[in-house]
């Protein structure tokens, strides 16, 4: 039994020969854009598929890396870490195809060609004050590989400091990374110092850190810090 067309007349007793199927433009617009986004749709899944381990269904740090040379991107860009916070992806070195389906849909990038172009418009994005600080905080969160982990090392801290924060604030990370490098305190950190290192360099003056006031609710590794600056510059 055919299926009424979604077009046809609602007008009754009036057969197909004498009432021709008629469809509105706005009907003809959403049948083709159903259409295009189907076969974009299925372009993205391919491209997943032509990158994701076959045993576990989705693609691993060495199908990432295979992409990024594709993409003529090294591994380590900031930006493939971008594209895992536009996908959202919840394990670091792995997407899997919601994740991918999802990024790569709101880049419309049904190819790799595509999804390179798009790279420097993701970085703007990532880069506005309204998403970067979420951006920050998903770059710690994404880090931590083990079950139950709350804290990181302090040189993957040092590592990814630079590589998220390096560009926006380097005096500040540098010096901050020698500090972390040369104490004795702390052997990892955590979300609410990594965020408060964060509000510190938008909020303070640096280097004179004159509107610091350590009685606020910093982070005591962040007093220690400044104690340590301005022993350093005295």
């Amino acid at each position: 039994m055919m299926r009424r067309s979604a077009c046809a007349s609602k007008k009754t007793g009036q057969t197909n020969s004498t009432n021709p199927i008629s469809c509105s433009p706005s009907d003809l617009f959403r049948s083709a854009s159903s259409k295009a986004s189907s076969k974009e749709m299925e372009r993205i899944d391919n491209l997943f598929y032509f990158y994701a381990n076959k045993s576990s269904g989705m693609i691993d740090p060495e199908g990432i890396e295979t992409l990024c040379s594709d993409m003529e991107v090294d591994h380590t860009d900031v930006r493939i870490l971008m594209l895992a916070w536009k996908m959202k992806a919840e394990k670091q070195g792995y997407f899997t195809l919601e994740e991918w389906r999802r990024g790569l849909k709101a880049l419309r990038a049904d190819t790799v060609s595509k999804l390179k172009k798009a790279l420097p418009e993701l970085e703007k994005e990532v880069r506005r004050p309204s998403n970067f600080e979420d951006f920050y905080s998903y770059s710690f969160c994404y880090c931590l590989t083990e079950e139950k982990q709350k804290s990181i090392d302090i040189e993957s801290i040092c590592q990814l400091l630079d590589l998220v924060l390096g560009s926006q604030f380097r005096s500040q990370v540098d010096y901050f990374i020698e500090y972390l490098k040369i104490q004795s305190d702390y052997k990892v950190i955590n979300l609410d110092q990594w965020m408060g290192f964060f509000r510190f360099c938008n909020e303070i003056s640096f280097p004179d850190h004159s509107n610091y006031n350590p009685d606020l609710a910093w982070p005591l590794i962040l007093d220690n810090f400044v104690e340590w600056m301005q022993v350093k510059q005295s």
